[in-house]
């Protein structure tokens, strides 16, 4: 069975990229590579930054792609090969990642979703911000180092205290009314 993607040109999305050890600290312990990837890979195939946070085994990133691109598959496989060749080689590797010349660093997967709306859009990027939050990685998403959150912060889209009024953000990082 072939995986199915839903592609739009010049669409808005949202991704969850996980790494195979979910019990890992690379993507934090290797930020500077991992940011080198991403700048090597906008280079060559650009793209918008809406919102990105980067957790110890796992990121979520919304992205805008140019105008008559859909391609953002080709962009993540750039960046996990990126940032894979300057990993040194420890990881377990499974027999049929060895068959096809695979590290075993990443979930072979992501997880996409194509933004809708404003409302959709919205509520993505709280989820993102909020997310080392909801992992116990930091009590204020404004105090977790590797979030999109202080972009908005110094461009006044948000206060460095969002979020932290329980009656405004569920715990699913969704806004109440």
């Amino acid at each position: 069975m072939r995986y199915r993607r839903a592609y739009a040109t010049s669409g808005t999305y949202f991704f969850t990229v996980n790494l195979a050890g979910r019990s890992s600290h690379l993507l934090i312990e290797r930020i500077d590579t991992l940011r080198q990837a991403v700048r090597a890979v906008k280079q060559s195939h650009p793209f918008e930054i809406v919102a990105w946070v980067v957790l110890p085994e796992h990121m979520h990133a919304v992205w805008t792609l140019p105008p008559d691109d859909a391609d953002f598959s080709t962009r993540w496989l750039l960046i996990k090969a990126n940032f894979s060749r300057t990993i040194e080689r420890r990881e377990a590797i499974r027999d049929s990642r060895l068959r096809k010349g695979e590290r075993g660093i990443w979930q072979r997967r992501f997880w996409e979703h194509r933004i809708r709306d404003e409302d959709d859009l919205a509520r993505h990027i709280d989820y993102v911000h909020i997310n080392p939050v909801k992992h116990g990685h930091a009590s204020r998403a404004a105090d977790w180092p590797y979030s999109s959150i202080h972009r908005y912060i110094r461009e006044g889209m948000v206060t460095a205290d969002w979020a932290c009024d329980p009656e405004r953000i569920a715990g699913d990082g969704e806004r109440r009314g």
